[in-house]
Protein backbone atom coordinates (compact mmCIF):
# COMPACT_ATOMS: atom_id res chain seq x y z
CA UNK A 1 0.00 0.00 0.00
CA UNK A 2 1.60 3.47 -0.98
CA UNK A 3 1.74 5.83 2.34
CA UNK A 4 0.41 9.53 0.52
CA UNK A 5 -1.99 10.00 -1.59
CA UNK A 6 -2.81 13.03 -3.53
CA UNK A 7 -6.37 14.32 -4.32
CA UNK A 8 -6.82 15.81 -7.67
CA UNK A 9 -10.25 17.31 -6.83
CA UNK A 10 -12.01 19.81 -4.39
CA UNK A 11 -15.31 20.34 -2.52
CA UNK A 12 -17.18 16.73 -1.02
CA UNK A 13 -15.52 14.67 -3.26
CA UNK A 14 -12.00 15.59 -2.00
CA UNK A 15 -13.21 15.33 1.45
CA UNK A 16 -14.56 12.37 1.14
CA UNK A 17 -11.70 10.41 -0.22
CA UNK A 18 -9.47 12.58 2.45
CA UNK A 19 -11.36 10.27 5.45
CA UNK A 20 -11.50 7.30 3.10
CA UNK A 21 -7.38 7.87 2.90
CA UNK A 22 -7.48 8.74 7.06
CA UNK A 23 -9.78 5.24 7.78
CA UNK A 24 -7.05 3.40 6.18
CA UNK A 25 -3.96 5.23 8.07
CA UNK A 26 -2.70 6.96 4.27
CA UNK A 27 -1.30 10.44 4.48
CA UNK A 28 -3.41 12.92 2.44
CA UNK A 29 -2.47 16.40 -0.04
CA UNK A 30 -5.17 18.42 -1.09
CA UNK A 31 -4.21 21.11 -4.11
CA UNK A 32 -6.27 23.94 -4.43
CA UNK A 33 -6.94 27.29 -6.84
CA UNK A 34 -6.46 30.87 -5.62
CA UNK A 35 -10.57 30.71 -4.91
CA UNK A 36 -10.63 27.74 -2.98
CA UNK A 37 -7.68 28.63 -0.62
CA UNK A 38 -9.89 28.89 2.56
CA UNK A 39 -11.68 25.48 1.80
CA UNK A 40 -13.02 22.89 3.96
CA UNK A 41 -10.68 19.60 1.71
CA UNK A 42 -7.36 22.18 1.75
CA UNK A 43 -8.02 21.95 5.94
CA UNK A 44 -8.96 18.81 6.24
CA UNK A 45 -5.57 17.07 4.01
CA UNK A 46 -2.52 16.91 5.78
CA UNK A 47 -0.36 18.76 3.34
CA UNK A 48 -1.92 21.38 0.83
CA UNK A 49 -0.62 22.84 -2.29
CA UNK A 50 -1.68 25.53 -4.28
CA UNK A 51 -2.32 25.01 -8.17
CA UNK A 52 -2.81 28.17 -9.70
CA UNK A 53 -5.33 30.59 -10.78
CA UNK A 54 -9.35 29.81 -9.89
CA UNK A 55 -10.12 29.07 -13.63
CA UNK A 56 -9.78 25.44 -13.86
CA UNK A 57 -7.82 24.90 -16.51
CA UNK A 58 -5.18 26.95 -14.43
CA UNK A 59 -5.37 24.92 -11.58
CA UNK A 60 -7.48 21.83 -11.51
CA UNK A 61 -7.22 20.37 -15.31
CA UNK A 62 -3.41 21.56 -15.06
CA UNK A 63 -2.04 17.97 -15.34
CA UNK A 64 1.73 19.01 -15.24
CA UNK A 65 1.50 21.67 -11.99
CA UNK A 66 -0.72 18.54 -10.20
CA UNK A 67 2.27 16.05 -11.09
CA UNK A 68 4.92 18.66 -9.84
CA UNK A 69 2.38 18.49 -6.77
CA UNK A 70 3.08 15.03 -6.06
CA UNK A 71 6.59 15.47 -6.29
CA UNK A 72 7.04 18.13 -4.46
CA UNK A 73 4.85 16.16 -1.62
CA UNK A 74 6.11 12.72 -1.97
CA UNK A 75 2.76 11.23 -3.01
CA UNK A 76 3.14 8.04 -4.79
CA UNK A 77 -0.72 7.69 -5.83
CA UNK A 78 -3.29 9.84 -7.52
CA UNK A 79 -7.27 9.57 -6.83
CA UNK A 80 -8.90 12.08 -9.30
CA UNK A 81 -12.47 11.65 -7.85
CA UNK A 82 -15.40 13.02 -9.72
CA UNK A 83 -14.97 15.47 -12.67
CA UNK A 84 -12.32 17.23 -13.59
CA UNK A 85 -9.57 14.87 -14.64
CA UNK A 86 -11.04 11.40 -13.41
CA UNK A 87 -12.12 10.49 -17.15
CA UNK A 88 -9.12 12.08 -19.15
CA UNK A 89 -7.14 8.76 -20.13
CA UNK A 90 -3.83 11.08 -20.80
CA UNK A 91 -4.08 11.92 -17.43
CA UNK A 92 -3.99 8.73 -16.33
CA UNK A 93 -1.14 7.88 -18.49
CA UNK A 94 0.90 10.69 -17.19
CA UNK A 95 0.51 9.62 -13.64
CA UNK A 96 1.80 6.03 -14.41
CA UNK A 97 4.83 7.83 -16.59
CA UNK A 98 6.09 9.84 -13.75
CA UNK A 99 5.78 6.58 -11.59
CA UNK A 100 2.48 7.38 -9.47
CA UNK A 101 -0.47 5.17 -8.97
CA UNK A 102 -3.80 6.42 -10.46
CA UNK A 103 -6.54 5.54 -8.50
CA UNK A 104 -8.74 4.17 -11.33
CA UNK A 105 -8.89 2.23 -14.53
CA UNK A 106 -6.35 1.76 -16.68
CA UNK A 107 -5.83 4.98 -19.37
CA UNK A 108 -7.10 2.20 -21.84
CA UNK A 109 -10.30 1.63 -20.53
CA UNK A 110 -10.85 4.99 -19.64
CA UNK A 111 -9.90 6.13 -23.13
CA UNK A 112 -12.09 3.08 -24.64
CA UNK A 113 -14.93 4.32 -22.63
CA UNK A 114 -14.82 8.43 -23.07
CA UNK A 115 -14.94 7.30 -26.98
CA UNK A 116 -18.91 6.93 -26.94
CA UNK A 117 -19.18 5.58 -30.60
CA UNK A 118 -16.26 2.91 -29.73
CA UNK A 119 -17.43 2.57 -26.33
CA UNK A 120 -21.14 1.49 -28.07
CA UNK A 121 -19.09 -0.78 -30.43
CA UNK A 122 -17.03 -2.35 -27.53
CA UNK A 123 -20.65 -3.35 -25.59
CA UNK A 124 -22.45 -4.49 -28.70
CA UNK A 125 -19.65 -6.98 -29.19
CA UNK A 126 -19.86 -8.22 -25.57
CA UNK A 127 -23.58 -8.71 -26.04
CA UNK A 128 -24.92 -5.78 -24.55
CA UNK A 129 -27.84 -4.10 -25.83
CA UNK A 130 -27.41 -0.28 -26.98
CA UNK A 131 -29.63 2.28 -28.52
CA UNK A 132 -29.82 2.51 -32.22
CA UNK A 133 -28.18 5.03 -33.42
CA UNK A 134 -24.92 6.06 -35.69
CA UNK A 135 -22.22 3.78 -35.68
CA UNK A 136 -19.55 6.76 -36.11
CA UNK A 137 -19.71 10.52 -35.42
CA UNK A 138 -21.59 12.29 -38.22
CA UNK A 139 -19.70 14.80 -39.74
CA UNK A 140 -22.59 17.19 -40.77
CA UNK A 141 -26.18 17.85 -40.66
CA UNK A 142 -26.71 16.03 -43.84
CA UNK A 143 -25.24 12.79 -42.55
CA UNK A 144 -27.35 13.73 -39.03
CA UNK A 145 -30.59 13.88 -41.43
CA UNK A 146 -30.08 10.58 -42.86
CA UNK A 147 -29.13 8.63 -39.95
CA UNK A 148 -32.38 10.31 -38.03
CA UNK A 149 -34.46 8.94 -40.71
CA UNK A 150 -33.45 5.57 -40.27
CA UNK A 151 -33.91 5.13 -36.95
CA UNK A 152 -36.52 7.64 -36.67
CA UNK A 153 -37.42 10.54 -34.45
CA UNK A 154 -37.31 11.63 -32.07
CA UNK A 155 -33.54 11.48 -31.84
CA UNK A 156 -30.36 13.18 -29.54
CA UNK A 157 -27.35 14.58 -30.67
CA UNK A 158 -24.52 13.61 -27.77
CA UNK A 159 -21.02 14.82 -27.93
CA UNK A 160 -18.33 11.62 -28.88
CA UNK A 161 -16.09 12.58 -26.24
CA UNK A 162 -18.13 13.42 -23.52
CA UNK A 163 -20.49 12.67 -21.02
CA UNK A 164 -22.22 14.21 -17.85
CA UNK A 165 -25.13 15.25 -19.96
CA UNK A 166 -23.30 18.15 -21.41
CA UNK A 167 -23.51 19.36 -25.08
CA UNK A 168 -26.74 16.94 -25.37
CA UNK A 169 -29.44 18.02 -28.32
CA UNK A 170 -32.68 16.89 -28.48
CA UNK A 171 -34.43 16.79 -31.61
CA UNK A 172 -38.30 15.93 -32.36
CA UNK A 173 -38.55 16.19 -36.14
CA UNK A 174 -36.27 16.87 -39.16
CA UNK A 175 -36.82 20.94 -39.23
CA UNK A 176 -35.07 21.28 -36.30
CA UNK A 177 -31.66 18.63 -36.55
CA UNK A 178 -29.70 21.27 -38.72
CA UNK A 179 -29.95 24.21 -36.10
CA UNK A 180 -29.60 21.31 -33.26
CA UNK A 181 -26.20 19.55 -35.04
CA UNK A 182 -24.57 23.64 -35.05
CA UNK A 183 -25.42 23.77 -31.08
CA UNK A 184 -24.58 20.14 -30.15
CA UNK A 185 -20.80 20.13 -31.83
CA UNK A 186 -20.38 23.97 -30.89
CA UNK A 187 -21.02 22.90 -27.77
CA UNK A 188 -19.16 20.07 -27.78
CA UNK A 189 -15.98 21.96 -29.10
CA UNK A 190 -16.01 23.95 -26.08
CA UNK A 191 -16.57 21.37 -23.17
CA UNK A 192 -14.41 18.30 -24.93
CA UNK A 193 -11.65 20.46 -27.20
CA UNK A 194 -13.80 18.10 -29.91
CA UNK A 195 -16.88 18.97 -32.20
CA UNK A 196 -17.56 15.39 -32.96
CA UNK A 197 -20.77 14.11 -32.06
CA UNK A 198 -23.47 10.99 -32.89
CA UNK A 199 -27.04 10.29 -32.86
CA UNK A 200 -29.08 8.24 -30.80
CA UNK A 201 -33.20 7.59 -30.87
CA UNK A 202 -34.35 9.69 -27.87
CA UNK A 203 -36.17 7.12 -25.62
CA UNK A 204 -39.61 8.85 -24.56
CA UNK A 205 -40.53 8.53 -20.80
CA UNK A 206 -37.43 6.12 -19.92
CA UNK A 207 -35.80 5.27 -16.73
CA UNK A 208 -32.18 5.82 -15.95
CA UNK A 209 -30.95 2.91 -14.03
CA UNK A 210 -27.30 2.12 -13.70
CA UNK A 211 -24.89 -0.94 -12.28
CA UNK A 212 -22.28 -0.46 -9.95
CA UNK A 213 -19.20 -2.65 -11.06
CA UNK A 214 -15.92 -3.11 -9.57
CA UNK A 215 -12.47 -5.14 -10.91
CA UNK A 216 -9.27 -6.08 -9.57
CA UNK A 217 -6.22 -6.67 -11.03
CA UNK A 218 -6.90 -10.37 -10.60
CA UNK A 219 -9.64 -10.28 -13.38
CA UNK A 220 -12.55 -10.49 -10.41
CA UNK A 221 -15.69 -8.27 -11.90
CA UNK A 222 -18.58 -7.85 -9.47
CA UNK A 223 -21.63 -5.86 -9.57
CA UNK A 224 -22.92 -3.68 -6.24
CA UNK A 225 -26.60 -3.83 -7.66
CA UNK A 226 -28.43 -1.08 -9.30
CA UNK A 227 -29.10 2.76 -8.22
CA UNK A 228 -32.17 4.71 -10.09
CA UNK A 229 -31.06 8.17 -11.53
CA UNK A 230 -34.24 9.01 -13.58
CA UNK A 231 -35.01 12.42 -11.78
CA UNK A 232 -32.65 15.00 -13.63
CA UNK A 233 -32.61 18.61 -14.85
CA UNK A 234 -30.81 18.92 -17.82
CA UNK A 235 -29.40 15.52 -18.38
CA UNK A 236 -27.80 15.56 -14.79
CA UNK A 237 -28.86 13.83 -12.14
CA UNK A 238 -30.97 15.64 -9.05
CA UNK A 239 -31.63 12.54 -6.78
CA UNK A 240 -30.71 9.15 -6.52
CA UNK A 241 -31.74 5.88 -4.85
CA UNK A 242 -30.72 2.39 -4.55
CA UNK A 243 -32.51 -0.54 -4.90
CA UNK A 244 -34.58 1.19 -8.56
CA UNK A 245 -37.86 1.22 -7.24
CA UNK A 246 -40.43 -1.16 -9.07
CA UNK A 247 -37.98 -2.67 -10.97
CA UNK A 248 -38.91 -6.57 -12.29
CA UNK A 249 -36.70 -8.73 -10.84
CA UNK A 250 -35.81 -10.21 -14.89
CA UNK A 251 -34.59 -6.94 -15.51
CA UNK A 252 -32.62 -6.32 -13.02
CA UNK A 253 -30.80 -9.71 -13.58
CA UNK A 254 -30.31 -8.52 -17.02
CA UNK A 255 -29.15 -5.23 -16.44
CA UNK A 256 -26.22 -6.82 -14.06
CA UNK A 257 -25.54 -9.46 -16.00
CA UNK A 258 -24.58 -6.72 -19.05
CA UNK A 259 -22.87 -4.57 -16.81
CA UNK A 260 -20.65 -7.60 -15.76
CA UNK A 261 -19.91 -8.81 -19.44
CA UNK A 262 -19.53 -4.84 -20.65
CA UNK A 263 -16.74 -4.74 -17.83
CA UNK A 264 -15.42 -7.93 -18.26
CA UNK A 265 -14.64 -7.26 -22.16
CA UNK A 266 -12.95 -4.41 -21.35
CA UNK A 267 -10.37 -6.25 -18.67
CA UNK A 268 -12.03 -3.21 -16.00
CA UNK A 269 -10.11 -2.77 -12.95
CA UNK A 270 -11.33 -0.83 -9.95
CA UNK A 271 -15.20 1.31 -9.61
CA UNK A 272 -17.02 1.99 -12.65
CA UNK A 273 -20.73 2.36 -13.86
CA UNK A 274 -22.29 1.32 -16.80
CA UNK A 275 -25.74 3.19 -17.40
CA UNK A 276 -28.71 2.00 -18.89
CA UNK A 277 -31.72 3.33 -20.06
CA UNK A 278 -35.12 1.08 -19.56
CA UNK A 279 -38.21 1.48 -21.66
CA UNK A 280 -41.66 1.01 -20.28
CA UNK A 281 -41.63 -2.89 -21.19
CA UNK A 282 -38.59 -3.45 -19.59
CA UNK A 283 -36.13 -3.30 -22.76
CA UNK A 284 -32.83 -2.01 -21.73
CA UNK A 285 -29.77 -0.27 -23.62
CA UNK A 286 -26.66 0.69 -22.81
CA UNK A 287 -26.14 4.46 -22.88
CA UNK A 288 -22.90 5.23 -21.49
CA UNK A 289 -19.78 4.24 -18.69
CA UNK A 290 -18.62 6.17 -16.22
CA UNK A 291 -14.66 5.04 -15.50
CA UNK A 292 -14.58 6.47 -11.97
CA UNK A 293 -16.65 7.27 -8.60
CA UNK A 294 -19.85 8.13 -9.18
CA UNK A 295 -21.12 11.64 -7.18
CA UNK A 296 -24.05 9.14 -5.76
CA UNK A 297 -22.16 5.83 -4.87
CA UNK A 298 -22.88 6.58 -1.15
CA UNK A 299 -26.65 5.23 -1.64
CA UNK A 300 -24.57 1.55 -2.99
CA UNK A 301 -22.06 2.01 0.46
CA UNK A 302 -25.49 2.59 2.49
CA UNK A 303 -27.56 -0.44 0.87
CA UNK A 304 -24.30 -2.67 0.70
CA UNK A 305 -22.46 -1.79 3.94
CA UNK A 306 -18.92 -1.94 1.72
CA UNK A 307 -16.81 1.79 1.52
CA UNK A 308 -16.33 1.87 -2.27
CA UNK A 309 -13.16 4.76 -1.53
CA UNK A 310 -11.26 2.17 1.06
CA UNK A 311 -12.09 -0.54 -1.79
CA UNK A 312 -10.63 1.64 -5.07
CA UNK A 313 -7.71 2.32 -2.64
CA UNK A 314 -6.68 -1.39 -1.66
CA UNK A 315 -7.10 -2.24 -4.98
CA UNK A 316 -5.23 0.23 -6.81
CA UNK A 317 -2.88 -0.86 -4.19
CA UNK A 318 -3.03 -4.25 -5.81
CA UNK A 319 -5.06 -6.09 -2.97
CA UNK A 320 -7.83 -7.84 -4.22
CA UNK A 321 -11.35 -7.25 -3.98
CA UNK A 322 -12.37 -6.54 -0.54
CA UNK A 323 -15.91 -8.47 -1.04
CA UNK A 324 -17.16 -11.35 -3.79
CA UNK A 325 -20.02 -11.03 -5.29
CA UNK A 326 -21.63 -13.78 -2.59
CA UNK A 327 -21.30 -11.20 0.05
CA UNK A 328 -22.61 -8.11 -1.54
CA UNK A 329 -26.27 -7.69 -0.36
CA UNK A 330 -28.86 -5.09 -0.80
CA UNK A 331 -30.34 -4.63 2.72
CA UNK A 332 -33.02 -1.74 3.22
CA UNK A 333 -32.96 1.49 0.89
CA UNK A 334 -30.93 4.88 0.22
CA UNK A 335 -31.92 7.73 -1.60
CA UNK A 336 -29.34 10.70 -1.99
CA UNK A 337 -30.12 14.41 -3.40
CA UNK A 338 -27.74 16.72 -4.70
CA UNK A 339 -28.21 20.35 -3.17
CA UNK A 340 -27.19 22.63 -5.96
CA UNK A 341 -26.17 26.72 -6.11
CA UNK A 342 -28.87 26.85 -8.72
CA UNK A 343 -31.81 28.83 -9.39
CA UNK A 344 -34.58 26.33 -10.49
CA UNK A 345 -36.90 29.55 -11.40
CA UNK A 346 -34.51 30.59 -13.69
CA UNK A 347 -33.52 27.23 -15.56
CA UNK A 348 -31.17 26.49 -13.33
CA UNK A 349 -28.59 28.92 -13.49
CA UNK A 350 -25.80 29.09 -10.84
CA UNK A 351 -26.36 31.42 -7.86
CA UNK A 352 -22.99 32.16 -7.08
CA UNK A 353 -22.01 33.97 -4.13
CA UNK A 354 -21.12 33.85 0.10
CA UNK A 355 -23.29 31.66 2.20
CA UNK A 356 -24.43 33.69 4.60
CA UNK A 357 -26.35 30.68 6.80
CA UNK A 358 -25.96 27.43 6.75
CA UNK A 359 -27.76 24.48 9.11
CA UNK A 360 -27.57 21.33 8.28
CA UNK A 361 -29.47 18.42 9.68
CA UNK A 362 -27.57 15.12 11.72
CA UNK A 363 -30.44 12.51 12.54
CA UNK A 364 -30.71 8.87 12.35
CA UNK A 365 -30.30 7.44 9.04
CA UNK A 366 -29.21 10.86 7.94
CA UNK A 367 -26.30 10.92 5.99
CA UNK A 368 -24.42 14.31 4.79
CA UNK A 369 -21.31 14.63 2.24
CA UNK A 370 -20.43 18.42 2.06
CA UNK A 371 -17.88 20.97 0.60
CA UNK A 372 -18.92 23.69 2.27
CA UNK A 373 -19.43 25.49 5.67
CA UNK A 374 -21.00 29.05 6.59
CA UNK A 375 -19.12 31.72 5.05
CA UNK A 376 -18.40 30.06 2.08
CA UNK A 377 -17.86 31.50 -1.49
CA UNK A 378 -19.53 29.78 -4.27
CA UNK A 379 -17.64 30.24 -7.09
CA UNK A 380 -18.23 30.97 -10.65
CA UNK A 381 -15.41 28.73 -12.24
CA UNK A 382 -16.79 24.97 -10.82
CA UNK A 383 -19.92 22.91 -10.34
CA UNK A 384 -22.14 24.58 -8.00
CA UNK A 385 -23.23 21.06 -6.56
CA UNK A 386 -23.17 22.37 -2.47
CA UNK A 387 -23.69 19.20 -0.54
CA UNK A 388 -25.01 15.69 -0.49
CA UNK A 389 -27.83 14.44 1.50
CA UNK A 390 -27.92 10.95 1.83
CA UNK A 391 -31.54 9.11 3.88
CA UNK A 392 -31.02 5.21 4.40
CA UNK A 393 -33.81 2.96 6.04
CA UNK A 394 -34.87 -0.18 6.64
CA UNK A 395 -37.42 0.24 3.48
CA UNK A 396 -37.73 2.76 0.87
CA UNK A 397 -40.59 4.27 2.38
CA UNK A 398 -38.95 4.92 5.71
CA UNK A 399 -36.07 6.45 3.72
CA UNK A 400 -37.97 8.65 2.22
CA UNK A 401 -39.83 9.95 5.78
CA UNK A 402 -36.44 11.02 7.07
CA UNK A 403 -35.14 12.51 3.63
CA UNK A 404 -38.03 14.65 3.55
CA UNK A 405 -37.51 15.76 7.11
CA UNK A 406 -33.93 16.10 7.31
CA UNK A 407 -34.83 18.70 3.70
CA UNK A 408 -37.04 20.28 5.91
CA UNK A 409 -34.57 21.27 8.65
CA UNK A 410 -31.90 22.24 5.60
CA UNK A 411 -31.20 26.01 5.97
CA UNK A 412 -28.95 27.83 3.24
CA UNK A 413 -28.89 31.61 2.71
CA UNK A 414 -26.94 33.58 0.76
CA UNK A 415 -27.81 31.66 -2.24
CA UNK A 416 -30.65 29.92 -4.45
CA UNK A 417 -30.61 26.51 -3.89
CA UNK A 418 -32.58 23.43 -5.20
CA UNK A 419 -33.78 22.73 -1.90
CA UNK A 420 -37.42 23.82 -2.77
CA UNK A 421 -37.64 21.99 -5.73
CA UNK A 422 -35.98 18.86 -3.20
CA UNK A 423 -38.95 19.12 -1.20
CA UNK A 424 -41.44 19.21 -3.80
CA UNK A 425 -39.94 15.81 -5.39
CA UNK A 426 -39.98 14.00 -2.82
CA UNK A 427 -43.55 14.93 -1.25
CA UNK A 428 -44.96 14.10 -5.27
CA UNK A 429 -47.19 11.55 -5.25
CA UNK A 430 -45.36 9.53 -8.12
CA UNK A 431 -41.79 9.76 -6.57
CA UNK A 432 -43.50 8.07 -3.52
CA UNK A 433 -44.87 5.54 -5.97
CA UNK A 434 -41.60 4.83 -7.51
CA UNK A 435 -43.57 6.06 -10.64
CA UNK A 436 -40.43 8.00 -12.15
CA UNK A 437 -38.88 8.44 -15.53
CA UNK A 438 -36.31 10.87 -16.83
CA UNK A 439 -38.40 13.63 -18.25
CA UNK A 440 -39.81 14.56 -15.03
CA UNK A 441 -38.38 17.90 -15.02
CA UNK A 442 -38.50 19.08 -17.82
CA UNK A 443 -42.41 18.05 -18.49
CA UNK A 444 -42.94 20.26 -15.76
CA UNK A 445 -44.10 17.33 -13.40
CA UNK A 446 -43.12 19.02 -9.78
CA UNK A 447 -43.97 22.94 -10.48
CA UNK A 448 -46.55 24.27 -8.00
Amino acid sequence: MFRTVLVANRGEIARRIIRGCRALGLRTVAVYSEADRDALHVKDADDAVLLGAAPARDSYLNVERILEAARETGAQAVHPGYGFLSENWRFAEACARAGLTFIGPSAEAIRAMGDKPEARRRMAAAGVPIVPGSPEPVVDAATAERVAADIGYPVILKAAGGGGGIGMAKVATAAELAAAFATATRRAQSAFGSGAVYLERYLQASRHVEVQVFGDVRGVVVHLHERECSIQRRHQKLVEESPAPNLDPRTKQGLTEAALSGARAIGYVNAGTLEFLVDAQGSFYFLEMNTRLQVEHPVTEEVTGFDLVAAQLRVAAGEPLPFSQETIQQRGAAIEVRVYAEDPAKGFLPSPGAITRLSLPQAEGIRLESGVAEGSVVSVHYDPLLFKLIARGADRAQAITRLAQALDACVVEGVKTTLPLLRTIVAHPDFRRGRVHTQMVEQGAFHG
